[in-house]
């Protein structure tokens, strides 16, 4: 079925493009490491580029096409490309655009093993980083140097949701003639198409709300542009983090209710985040479905949905951080997000624990600082548990 005309949830439900000869409704896992040519002359077209015939699972396997298809589509590019995680999928990116000598420009409250393996190792081979608050586009105008290539933009921040404007990057970029990355993880395709406002490329951690259930770890890479899409797959195939056939099963599985997923948890989130914002202990509150938000305005233009992410923080500090994750019973204690459950984490104690005290400060990561990912739960009990968990917090 063609769904280039149809709505999102068609498209979540019937792209890909595979039809199974056997009448599968479902994509079969094409759990193989190589494929069987049907002639010699049929394996050099292959190896040639002139067939679309099958090699070898590390260049291309049918069930992780689908799923590339499926996303590439949602996000209106020319094609995805699987990875077998997130960080494999800004891995690529970073190696197939970023050379000796050249800089790149990212938001500061980033996921933070992609700054902290920029600031540790891509400086190993000469690469320069300079990380800003991108929220303030002068920012990014006044950090673009001779030799900056890249524009790395995560929107809504990590983990302290604030909002950049894809559409104002996009005109530095195509002005300084830089390549315009955007993590889309926290939104989703769902809520926000990068590619839509000017991006270049879009990548995910599909571990998050894409895949939605916890139990798959997986990346995505979407090129707006042929002669992207091929620069980037030839990255990912030298690197070999090529997503898993049966971990590419189990995600156009959890894709297929997406929508239906994140209309459930924002509704929760925006009954959290205003029960938040009224609580006495919590110093302040960073959700896009808040008019307290810096960009509220911002977010109501550029995205479809404020999201499941709630930031906040609480007046007693870090002390008072941990003692709010070693008392929640509802909300599961632990790192990622997007999920059907409800996750809660610390970030000055936890994902951001390497990235250095002033850089935390810089960025707005404070010691105090919550990430609360909602899930779908009954918003009613979210709340009984924050709040039997809050009165633990001195």
């Amino acid at each position: 079925m063609n769904t280039n005309n149809t709505g999102f949830n068609t498209k979540l439900i019937h792209g890909g493009g595979y039809k199974d000869k056997l009448g599968s409704v479902n994509v079969p896992i094409f759990q193989s490491s190589t494929f069987e040519f049907e002639s010699a002359e049929e394996g050099a077209r292959c190896f040639l580029g002139e067939s679309g015939g099958y090699i070898y699972t590390r260049l291309g396997n049918p069930t992780i096409n689908v799923l590339e298809n499926m996303v590439a589509g949602l996000e209106g590019g020319f094609g995805g490309i699987g990875t077998s995680s997130g960080m494999g999928a800004i891995n690529t990116v970073y190696m197939a655009l970023l050379s000796k000598g050249d800089h790149i420009i990212s938001s500061d409250a980033v996921y933070g093993p992609s700054r902290v393996i920029m600031e540790e190792h891509y400086s190993r081979f000469g690469v320069e980083s300079t990380y800003v608050k991108t929220a303030v586009i002068d920012n990014i105008k006044n950090a673009v140097k001779p030799n900056t290539k890249v524009l790395y933009i995560e929107t809504p921040a990590n983990p302290t949701i604030e909002i950049t404007d894809l559409k104002a990057c996009a005109e530095i970029a195509k002005e300084h003639g830089l390549v315009q990355v955007v993590d889309n993880t926290f939104s989703s395709p769902y809520l926000q198409r990068p590619l839509e406002l000017g991006a270049d490329v879009v990548l995910h951690s599909m571990t998050k709300f894409i895949n939605g259930h916890a139990d798959i770890v997986g990346g995505m890479v979407v090129a707006k542009t042929e002669g992207m899409y091929k620069k980037l797959r030839s990255m990912m195939i030298s690197l070999g983090c090529n997503l898993d056939p049966h971990q590419s099963y189990l995600v156009i599985r959890g894709l297929k209710t997406l929508a239906i997923r994140i209309e459930r948890a924002q509704q929760n989130a925006q009954k959290i985040a205003e029960y938040l914002e009224k609580h006495p202990k919590v110093d302040w509150v960073r959700y896009p479905g808040l008019r307290s938000h810096p960009q509220y305005g911002l977010a109501k233009k550029q995205m479809d949905g404020p999201g499941a992410l709630i930031s906040f923080g609480l007046k007693g500090g870090f002390e008072a951080g941990k003692t709010l994750m070693n008392n929640v019973k509802v909300s599961i204690l632990a790192v990622s997000l997007g999920g059907v459950e409800s996750l809660i984490e610390h970030p000055a104690s936890m994902t951001h624990s390497k990235v250095t005290p002033a850089d935390k400060q810089k960025a707005g990561i404070t010691d105090g600082l919550v990430r609360y990912s909602v899930g779908i739960e009954d918003a009613e009990d979210l709340i009984k548990d924050l709040e039997q968990a809050l009165e633990k917090v001195k």
